[in-house]
C-alpha cells in the first residue's frame, strides 16, 4: 500500500512537469504575418529563457518619443541552433530587428532576422502558414 502512494505522488509530479510546458506555451494568431515591420533600437534587456526568450528594446520615433518594443524569440534550444547565446544583445547595443509586428498595433513582434551590434545576423524560424 505504501508503495503504491509513492507511484501514484511520483507519477503525479512527472504528469504537472510534463504539462507545465504545454499550459505556457500561447498560439501565435497576435501576431499579423502579412506584414514585417523593421525597427532599429537601444537593447535595455534580453531574457534568454523558456518557454520563449524575449529582446526589449528602445527606439526613437520621429517626434523624439522612445518606445520600448518587445520581441519574442524562440525557445533555448532554437536559439542556440541559430547562433544566439545569453550574452549575444547586451543592454546598450544598438540593434536592428525585423519582424512580424502584433495585430493589436502594440510595440512588439516576432522576430525575423536581427542585425547585431557586432553586425552578426540571426535568423529566425520561416513565416507560419
Amino acid at each position: 500500500m505504501r508503495n503504491r502512494r509513492w507511484t501514484v505522488a511520483l507519477a503525479g509530479i512527472m504528469a504537472v512537469g510534463v504539462l507545465d510546458p504545454v499550459w505556457s506555451h500561447h498560439s501565435h494568431s497576435m501576431f499579423d504575418y502579412t506584414e514585417e515591420v523593421t525597427i532599429t533600437g537601444r537593447v535595455t534587456d534580453f531574457s534568454f529563457r523558456n518557454p520563449h526568450g524575449f529582446l526589449f528594446l528602445d527606439v526613437e520615433k520621429e517626434k523624439g518619443q522612445v518606445v520600448n518594443y518587445w520581441v519574442e524569440m524562440g525557445p533555448i534550444p532554437g536559439m542556440l541552433q541559430r547562433g544566439i547565446r545569453y550574452r549575444t544583445f547586451q543592454p546598450g547595443d544598438m540593434i536592428t530587428v525585423n519582424m512580424v509586428p502584433l495585430k493589436d498595433g502594440q510595440p512588439g513582434g516576432n522576430y525575423r532576422s536581427i542585425v547585431a551590434a557586432d553586425g552578426n545576423t540571426y535568423v529566425g524560424r520561416p513565416l507560419a502558414d
